[in-house]
Parts: C-alpha cells; structure tokens; sequence
C-alpha cells in the first residue's frame, strides 16, 4: 500500500506523458521552452488569473513573492504556527521577521480571530508594523480568506497565498492561488499536482508584480538577460518538468473529484471513531494529506505499522518551536499563546491519500484504526 501512489497515475498517463517528454528531447528547448510558456497559459485559464509565473520550487516561489511585495530586512510577515517550515523559512531568507499566528482547531488553518489579536498585540508593544500576512491553504484547504481579506484591508496589510498544498481547492467556485495580492504553489511530486522532481508556480493579478517577479526569478533581468536592473535569482522551471505537468492538468480535476470521493469514505468509515476535518460550507479541498486527529496518535501509528499501512506527522513541531527561530526575539515571533496549534501538533496523523486508493485498501486502513482503539 502506497501513502501517495504515483505509480498507479502514472501508468494511466504513460504514453501520453513519454510522448510529451519525447518531444522536448526532441526540440532540445531545456530551459524556457515551449512547454512552459503554454503550462503558464494553461495555470492562467484553469485558475481565471492573469499571471502565471513558473519557477523552481514551491520555496523559490515564496521567496519571490515576497520579495514582489517589497518584503525586507526587519520586516514583520504573519504566518500560521503550524505548517511546513518553508513558509516561515522563506521569510527569514528575505531578511525578515516571521511574526506566529495560532491556527483554528477545525480546520487547521490560520484563525483570524488569532491574527487580529496578535496585530493588536503588536501595535500595543510599540513592536514594527506587520508588512504582510503570509496564508496557508494546508492539506488541500483554503485558508479563511473572507475574514483574513477584511483584516488586511483594515490594516493595510497585503497578503500572500501559500498554496503549495492547495491547489485544487476552492471557495464557492474561486480556486486556491487567486486569493492573495500573490499567490503560490509547489509542484513537488507529492503535491496534489505534482511533476517529476522541483517545480513551483506564482501567481497574480497585478501586471506590475508580474514583471518584478519575472525580474526576479531570471537574475533581475531588465530588457535582456545581460540587463540586470536588480538583485534576483536563478529559479526557473525545466521544459521536462513543465511537459508533465501539461499532462497531468488535463486529468487533474477528475483527481480532485475522486480525492473527495475517497475523503467522504474516511468520513463516512471513521468520524465516530476519531476526529475528522472539517470542510467549511462552500469550500472544497483538493486533499493534499487526509488528516484526522486522535490523542491516541502514536497508538494508531504503531499499530497500522504492524498492518503495512503507511502514515504520517504533519507536523511534530510548531514553527516557533523551531531552534532556527530560537535566537530571535520571542516577543515579537511569538506574541500570544499558540495553544491550539501545539495542541494539534500533538494529535495529527495523515493517512493515504491520493486519487488511486482502492475500495479494499480504504477498508484496510479504516478497520485498522477501528481496531486499534477498541
């Protein structure tokens, strides 16, 4: 049994994924080829925004975003305690200051009444004024943009997507990576749209970020590639990579359809038996991990162990937990208690999700933990 099964995807979209592959081989376009500029336009028309900007990595694109933002040294970003280091780690890469927000038990996402209150705590120490909010759409779900959105207005806040888990998912139709001023995502394998090694994308709507981000991820380019007009990187996205991905986008939204197939059976299987997540009215998930919560974490871990059945922590530790935050100033990273974050950190247990779980396989695992706690 398969935590993630890419074998199984693959072996349905062999001849169509070997001949796009082929044909890069072919041309011998590498780097910016074809491939690419059509995956952007596709990332465009699939998400309805106006910018798609691939890159090299889910982190790489973080990392431009918030340089587009105008994010620098000293700089406060607001970022949900509990998810992958990246998206804090991006922030201190550029020089700033990751400010922890306490996430919403239900849904494991940033909660916005913590952030509002952290703000406030903020302003009431006389600390920096936070530049930006940095979201997470963990697991597959949009974060609370309605609620978030109006608090960044009312503090002038701009807000940046981490939707390296989300793509896919949606609020009442609007897809994840159009929520933010700019948005991003990763095309890591495991990702609910994955290539065949690093890969990420940014989006927005603003022309003007647009060009800065291009800039950015190609050394600062300005007219041409020997026109460096500012400090940047080299992050870009392979033609291979951006020819798998074509053809997985053909196939993707039947994926995330069969994704919340497979998460109504666990629910359906488990939800008197341990805690199960939560899907907000008008949202939908894309289920980067399927994750329930149990105090009986490690029990359940152990036992499905001795059935061969594969799970997962996401995550141990919370970000201010972290030893590469340790030296930093615990006032200002960590203004308010993040209770419920620890706490989630503690019961959270991922099972196998992807869109190839077979009925027998989801029996297997769902008896298992049934078992388990009898």
């Amino acid at each position: 049994m398969q935590f993630i099964d890419l074998n199984s995807q693959y072996s349905l979209l062999r001849r169509k994924i070997d001949s796009r592959i082929q044909q890069v081989l072919n041309h011998g376009a590498y780097i910016n080829g074809p491939e690419v500029h059509e995956l952007e336009v596709r990332l465009q028309e699939f998400l309805n925004v106006k910018n798609a900007i691939t890159c090299a990595n889910g982190t790489d694109a973080l990392v431009l975003g918030l340089l587009a933002l105008d994010v620098q040294q000293g700089d406060l970003v607001l970022c949900p305690a509990f998810t992958f280091f990246a998206s804090a780690e991006a922030v201190a890469v550029c020089g700033a200051i990751p400010v922890f927000v306490d996430c919403d038990s239900n849904t494991f996402n940033m909660c916005p009444v913590s952030l509002e209150k952290t703000i406030i705590e903020l302003q009431a120490r006389a600390l920096a004024i936070p530049k930006v909010i940095l979201t997470v759409d963990l697991f597959g779900l949009p974060a609370d943009y309605e609620s978030i959105t109006k608090i960044a207005k009312k503090y002038n806040l701009k807000i940046l997507e981490d939707a390296a888990q989300g793509f896919g998912g949606s609020i009442n139709n609007v897809k994840a990576c159009s929520f933010g001023d700019v948005s991003t995502t990763s095309f890591f394998p495991s990702k609910p749209l994955g290539c065949y090694g690093d890969g990420g994308a940014v989006f927005t709507n603003s022309e003007a970020y647009a060009q800065t981000i291009r800039s950015l991820a190609q050394h600062g380019k300005g007219t041409d590639k020997y026109d460096n007009i500012r400090i940047g990187m080299n992050s870009r996205l392979d033609t291979i990579q951006a020819a798998v991905l074509l053809e997985k986008l053909e196939v993707f939204p039947e994926e995330i359809a069969l994704r919340n197939q497979i998460a109504g059976r666990y629910e359906k299987l488990l939800g008197d038996y341990v805690t199960t997540p939560v899907v907000p009215k008008g949202y939908i998930s894309s289920w980067g991990q399927y994750t329930i919560r149990s105090a009986h974490r490690e029990t359940i871990k152990s036992y499905l162990a001795t059935k061969d059945i594969p799970s997962m922590i996401y995550y141990k530790k919370c970000l201010h937990q972290q030893k590469a935050f340790a030296e930093m100033d615990s006032r200002i990273i960590n203004p308010l208690e993040l209770n419920q974050s620890v706490q989630l950190s503690s019961e959270v247990l991922s099972l196998p999700m992807h869109p190839y779980v077979t009925d027998e396989n989801l029996q297997t695992i769902c008896e298992s933990v049934k078992s388990c706690l009898s």
